[in-house]
């Protein structure tokens, strides 16, 4: 009686498998080979930052004034005004992207028209070039805005319709709004709806379901998705170029009125309209070097809150 072949002794199924092996190991070679390029490109530039800025990194570079044409000195007011910056940008579109998140998610019917040409909006602003947020910014807030505030309030005199920080913080509002919006829907999409049903069978109404059921259970994806919107905008240049960051000031901002510089901008002048670039090639390495350490702390931030509300949520 013939002896039956078995399935792994069959040399057509050998040669399947051998076949689809190779094609495996080759996705599986070229998926590695594009995570550690992507790796190395990181630790290259970081490399190069650090090592180009590290001889003017120093707390006396980050706590004084810039001096002999910003060719010598420090970037503590520049610091200081993206702090600010940072700052408004935060209380102006963290607030308002999280409402709109929660009326999409939480009210607005599935088949709304208004709820559908918000989103569209959404997706378009958010692949709208960020000079366009800039030149927006000099139109509407500064000279229909600012220059109404200063004909009703200010008998005409200049003070609002002028670049300053708050016209630039909202600009960069505006800016990180759709990913704001975006992450925090996200996150509240995560929440199964089993449980928003069980909380309104109990007898809660809308908002106490929000407040006590979907937040406590998405809090931690709405922190760091805001807190990375955040730290993208704290880096943006072409949006202040024409709403509020100066080239040169000796002083701190005082108001929201008064104009402020900026990390990512000084680097720009620097590099572009210096008086001697090639002598201040360390000094804008430096001022790099800064201006990453901060977008990655909050970027560390954002970890940490997400982590530590996770382990209290166990």
């Amino acid at each position: 009686m013939e002896k039956a072949i078995s399935v792994s002794e069959n040399p057509f199924y050998k040669t399947k498998k051998t076949g689809g092996n190779i094609k495996e190991n080759a996705v599986v070679g070229l998926t590695q080979i594009a995570v550690l390029l992507i790796i190395a490109i990181l630790f290259i530039i970081l490399g190069i930052i650090i090592y180009q800025g590290r001889e003017k990194f120093s707390w006396e570079f980050i706590s004084s004034f810039p001096t002999d044409g910003m060719t010598k000195g420090g970037i503590f007011p520049a610091l200081i005004g993206t702090f600010i910056l940072v700052i408004v940008m935060s209380i102006a579109a963290v607030p308002f992207g999280t409402i709109t998140a929660i009326y999409l998610t939480e009210y607005a019917k599935e088949n709304s028209k208004f709820a559908a040409a918000v989103r569209f909006s959404i997706r378009t602003l958010a692949v709208v070039p960020s000079i366009i947020f800039g030149l927006f910014g000099l139109g509407f807030f500064i000279q229909f805005v600012g220059t109404g505030m200063d004909s009703a309030f200010n008998d005409g005199e200049l003070h609002w319709g002028q670049p300053n920080i708050l016209w630039a913080s909202l600009t960069m509002a505006l800016l990180t709004l759709p990913v704001i919006i975006v992450s925090v829907e996200e996150s509240l999409k995560t929440i199964p709806r089993e449980l928003r049903e069980a909380s309104l069978a109990l007898g809660a109404t809308k908002w106490q379901t929000i407040k006590k059921v979907v937040f406590p259970g998405s809090i931690s994806g709405i922190m760091t998705g805001t807190i990375l919107a955040v730290s993208r905008g704290a880096g943006e240049v072409a949006p202040i170029l024409f709403t509020g960051a100066a080239y040169y000031l000796a002083t701190l901002p005082e108001s929201l009125s008064d104009q402020f510089m900026n990390l990512g901008y000084h680097v720009y002048i620097m590099s572009t309209q210096s008086s001697d670039v090639e002598k201040t090639m360390p000094i804008q390495f430096a001022t790099t070097l800064v201006l990453l350490i901060l977008t990655l702390s909050l970027n560390l931030v954002a970890v940490i809150i997400r982590s530590r509300i996770r382990r209290r949520a166990k």
